[in-house]
């Protein structure tokens, strides 16, 4: 076995026991904390004391993922009514919001274009573009590119885990171009197949911020907004902050992969023709590529059409009567219910419902309980506890501390916890602090979103780094440095945007 063989060994069993370790220790503190929040704030009413208790078990087994986050979720709510925090129909409703239909319509788009190979037609018709497979550094970038255009319409996992087969044939074949015998490594385990497959994850999690649907995490933190606020942050608003951060945040990404991962070669001889051959190998698109396109076409369509209306002061009645009543979830999911109707070349529907069945029910369930829980904090008047108590203990007075405070908390948390985990733990609790502080809380909680989507550290930050980094080309040691650098980079970005633009298109409460 080869030292590199024994230090990547070496680096996933390190890995295994801390996660064994982190559990053991959530599962032992789980009732001491419990009874500590229960019992210990006897000025607070039972039902602030029981949420607090709730909440305290699902954040700590959330970060030390004793068990599945959407187990946690489970056993979260139902302690929510045993404990009386709150009725069953009271707790139980955010189940029919419309944000938990809007994730399974989205969920089921997007299916629908892994079941018919449009995301891997989309990836390789980028890379078979001019030069860029012949040369290590627009490869690298054009699997970003790639992975954050992917994330914007499919989840972070399913992009990276589609992506990379592709990349494994790339740094194999590169691999064995630039492996030198004498260096003790495989072929394949160089800088250029670490910064590629980096690139790969660091792409999929810039893209997945750019709208409100296009990640859950995303999804929970808008969510809980409008249950705490009553108000829901527009698609228009969204985009126009997320648009310039997700253009700067893949730049400094790819700054920091580049300076810490300095591939051994330039030129990749063929790539390019490599590319173009499993391209055309694709033949032309089928008829169902061609329907789920059409199919997300219109949906993108329709759930820009409210604001296109709002910006362009659009006054006929009729237009804006229909504007009204396009809810995002209502229309991805008539929209996606379609797609079992329209039929494919074989008279087929275009989906079946055994694929369908395939989306991820777990993260639907972490979709309603995270609302859940905002919307009870804010019922039973902990959220303004909390608030009251943090601003009193920190001295945070102003939106620049507290937008600061919001990212540093969300990203440290990301780096132990899923950043979906992350974002449900964070945004109830800025909100809160915002107006006890008498600021208002939408800039804060974006920073908070943002925050919670940028751990980029290790293998448990995000799903892409997991997944990456189980593929074996990617040193423990070395996805450390690569993130701490593309952390430090993101923090200033995240304030200089989400304030800066956020205060320029006055995005606040009505």
């Amino acid at each position: 076995m080869s030292a590199t063989e024994v230090t990547t060994h070496n680096d996933v069993g390190e890995a295994s026991r801390f996660d064994y370790l982190r559990a053991r220790a959530g599962l032992w503190a789980a009732l001491p904390l419990m009874a500590l929040a229960l019992f210990l704030p006897q000025e607070l009413p039972w039902e602030q004391r029981a949420m607090l208790g709730v909440l305290s078990f699902i954040v700590l087994f959330w970060i030390t993922e004793t068990i599945p986050i959407p187990a946690t979720a489970l056993i979260g709510i139902a302690l929510l009514v045993l404990l009386g925090v709150g009725s069953p129909s009271e707790v139980y409703s955010a189940f029919g919001s419309p944000t938990v239909f809007l994730v399974i319509g989205a969920f089921i788009l997007a299916r629908a274009m892994t079941v018919h190979g449009l995301d891997r037609r989309f990836a390789l018709r980028v890379l078979s573009l001019p030069r860029v497979g012949d040369s290590t550094h627009l490869t690298a970038l054009a699997f970003m590119v790639v992975a954050t255009l992917l994330a914007m319409l499919v989840s972070a996992s399913a992009t990276a885990a589609m992506l990379l087969p592709i990349g494994i044939g790339v740094v194999r074949t590169v691999g064995d171009l630039i492996h030198d015998p004498a260096s003790g490594r495989k072929s394949y385990q160089t800088r250029f197949s670490c910064m590629l497959m980096l690139a790969i994850a660091y792409g999929a999690g810039v893209g997945s911020v750019l709208t409100p649907v296009t990640g859950i995490a995303n999804v929970i933190g808008r969510g809980t907004v409008e249950q705490m606020t009553g108000y829901q942050i527009p698609l228009f608003d969204w985009v126009s902050i997320s648009g310039p951060y997700v253009l700067g945040l893949g730049t400094l990404m790819f700054i920091a992969l580049v300076l810490m991962n300095k591939p051994e070669t330039h030129h990749i001889p063929n790539g390019t023709a490599s590319f173009r051959q499993q391209y055309a190998e694709l033949g032309p698109m089928t008829r169902g590529e061609k329907t789920v396109a059409l199919v997300f076409a219109l949906t993108v369509l329709l759930w820009t059409f409210p604001a296109v209306v709002t910006t362009f002061d659009i006054t006929n009645p009729v237009i804006k009567t229909i504007a009204s009543h396009l809810n995002e979830g209502s229309v991805v999911v008539l929209l996606a219910g379609l797609l079992f109707l329209i039929p494919s070349a074989k008279k087929t529907p275009t989906l079946e419902w055994s694929e369908a069945a395939k989306i991820d029910w777990g993260t639907v369930i972490l979709v309603g309980v995270g609302l859940t829980v905002g919307a009870m904090m804010k019922a039973t008047g902990l959220a303004e506890t909390i608030g009251t108590a943090v601003a009193d203990v920190t001295g945070v007075n102003s939106v620049l501390l507290l937008c600061l405070v919001a990212v540093v908390l969300g990203m440290v948390i990301s780096e132990t916890t899923s950043n979906t985990a992350s974002v449900g733990i964070v945004v109830p609790i800025i909100i809160p602090i915002a107006l006890a502080i008498g600021v208002d809380p939408l800039i804060p909680a974006m920073a908070a979103i943002f925050g919670g989507n940028a751990g980029a550290m290790l293998p448990v930050s995000t799903p892409p780094n997991a997944i990456v980094y189980g593929s074996g080309y990617v040193p423990m040691l070395r996805m450390i440095k690569t993130g701490v650098v593309a952390d430090l980079l993101t923090i200033p970005l995240i304030l200089l945007t989400v304030i800066g633009v956020g205060s320029a298109i006055g995005l606040s409460l009505p």
